[in-house]
């Protein structure tokens, strides 16, 4: 447990951070869960629309520190790869 006051001061920034990084994780992970679902529906528009909602919430993650940048370029990669595929 914290004892000294800015151990504590840390612990309630971290608390607060986490919280903040985890909303973040959560929106990202759902963006991404939309262009899968629409890449395995089959319909390319949909996935195309998705995938552009995905893109910059990914890179906003990324300079927020939640992903690493190439951790997200690969993602984005992969993903456009598979909607250009649906053609």
């Amino acid at each position: 447990m914290a004892n000294t006051p800015q151990s504590k001061k840390r612990a309630r920034q971290n608390e607060r951070r986490n919280a903040v990084n985890k909303a973040r994780r959560s929106r990202i992970r759902t963006q991404l869960r939309k262009v899968e679902e629409a890449i395995a529906s089959g319909d390319k528009d949909a996935a195309t629309s998705a995938l552009r909602a995905a893109q910059p919430e990914l890179m906003r993650g990324v300079t927020k520190g939640v992903f690493h940048k190439n951790t997200a370029s690969r993602k984005i990669s992969r993903l456009s790869a598979r909607v250009k595929a649906l053609g």
